[in-house]
């Protein structure tokens, strides 16, 4: 009698912290994963569900000073609305910790990211970087979602109390990302006088001669001259026609898209001012900033006009439900890991591209360990990595066999050779490339996983073997900006 196939199901739970410019919030999702290829083929385990299962409330980001987190008052908060939501940190098996906005620029950011990731869960990611929230917020609030389903070019302009992140989709693709100094925080309030000037904005003050400073009333003209100034910039920064007074207001890049963009989505806190999603009590009292000026500025802004404006489906949340829902790849079933080695965390990805030539790859292999151990570990300190390998030709057992001598041969030129090896394959050879290893050296710990897009230069983490018998996977750019 045939066997009745039955699909394996698994759950797993993950959370998404981010820990902004103004606020701090956490969502629990629960991934429901399936194999999707019938009883006869190689298992292919995907993820059929998300469901968010919690969301805090959103609380004030707390801060010691003006330039460090509260690291243990994080952490309580992040412990108190582990209770609510019915969970202990060993439940967690993925998801996203993202420190946003002007707090990566914190001294102590990359303190607190890594705390985290050891408190929070098993296996918690550490993310930060103004790119990868542009993108991950554009995750969480629909666009790329949008792009995809439309096949239109649409930028999400996630603001924040420090930072306006842009990133563009086209039908499902990443075009480009670019970040400016906007934000409701960029000029402070207490009892009807300014607070506090951002440097980015005292900079354009200064380019025009205004005599604008601590302690003068909250309804200045100049204040909403400078919203809409913003406004604008945000304008010519989508048209990429950013001009050399805007400079002030860039961080990092200029736009990289070459795309013209059709539609425009607003997340972050100051979409919430446009569009009033959250229910009343479920995020602090009014802020004391320029973040409803800002928002009528945008508003106004007949530059802004000339795209269509797409409705967020999240808009202060959309970062945070894009750290806990959109961040998790699976790697493929027929992989080869040893699960004492697992979880790892921030590994960086060194790329061999093989451009379908085994003899000119193989060639490669060994000038590129010594190139990754000099970029990722020139204190020879012994920081490992994964040699991500791609555009492999057809391999035959002798290919397999000849690629895993060529492997072990050149990890010797690492400072700690006894280290894993570790192998990410964007072709379907995981199982048998790492088992030949094996075979061939039984001493050598091996991570082989497979199915996985990453770019070089990419951080990953590789999370615990689960029951299916596949490995999350996130991909992330860990770049703190100073």
């Amino acid at each position: 009698m045939l066997k009745r196939y039955d699909p394996q199901k698994e759950n797993i739970i993950s959370a998404g912290i981010d820990i902004g410019t103004s606020t701090t919030k956490l969502v629990i999702s629960r991934f429901s994963l399936m194999n999707m290829a019938g009883g006869t083929h190689m298992p292919r385990i995907e993820i059929i569900e998300k469901e968010v299962l919690y969301q805090s409330p959103i609380y004030r980001t707390p801060l010691l000073t003006a330039s460090s987190i509260d690291i243990e008052a994080v952490e309580r908060l992040v412990r108190v609305e582990y209770e609510s939501a019915g969970i202990v940190p060993g439940d967690i098996k993925t998801g996203a910790v993202i420190i946003t906005g002007e707090t990566a620029t914190k001294q102590n950011a990359e303190e607190m990211v890594h705390y985290l990731s050891d408190h929070a869960g098993d296996f918690l990611v550490a993310t930060a970087g103004p790119d990868l929230e542009g993108i991950i917020a554009a995750k969480g609030s629909g666009a790329y979602e949008f792009s995809k389903r439309t096949g239109k070019t649409v930028a999400n302009i996630d603001i924040g109390g420090g930072t306006a992140n842009a990133a563009v989709y086209r039908s499902g693709r990443l075009c480009g990302t670019c970040t400016l100094h906007i934000g409701g925080r960029l000029i402070e309030f207490a009892d009807g006088k300014i607070k506090s000037i951002s440097p980015p904005v005292q900079k354009i003050l200064r380019q025009w001669g205004a005599d604008l400073k601590i302690g003068d009333s909250r309804n200045d003209p100049i204040i909403k001259k400078l919203t809409d100034y913003m406004a604008e910039v945000i304008g010519r920064m989508l048209r990429r026609e950013l001009r050399e007074n805007d400079m002030p207001l860039l961080l990092g890049h200029e736009p990289n898209w070459i795309e013209n963009i059709e539609f425009i989505m607003f997340s972050g806190g100051i979409s919430e001012c446009l569009y009033k999603y959250e229910k009343a009590g479920s995020s602090p009292a009014q802020y004391e900033d320029i973040g409803e000026v800002l928002a009528q500025s945008l508003r106004d802004c007949g530059d802004l006009a000339f795209w269509s404006w797409e409705k967020p489906e999240e808009t202060v949340r959309a970062t945070v439900l894009g750290a806990g829902t959109q961040t998790t790849e699976i790697s493929g079933a027929t992989i080869h890991v040893e699960g004492h080695e697992l979880p790892i965390r921030n590994l960086p990805v060194y790329q061999i591209s093989f451009n379908h030539d085994l003899e000119k790859g193989l060639h490669l292999i060994q000038e590129s360990v010594k190139k990754a151990v000099e970029m990722y570990d020139p204190q020879k300190e012994g920081q490992n990595f994964a040699l991500y390998l791609t555009a492999l030709p057809y391999l035959g057992f002798r290919d397999i066999q000849e690629l895993s001598s060529v492997l072990l041969k050149s990890i010797q030129a690492k400072p700690k050779p006894e280290q894993p090896l570790i192998v990410v394959l964007e072709s379907d050879h995981a199982k048998v490339l790492g088992q030949t290893i094996k075979v061939q050296e039984s001493k050598q710990s091996i991570v082989c996983i497979d199915q996985i897009k990453v770019e070089h230069g990419d951080y990953i983490d590789i999370g615990s073997l689960l029951q299916t018998n596949v490995v999350p996977v996130v991909i992330k750019t860990l770049t703190f900006h100073q």
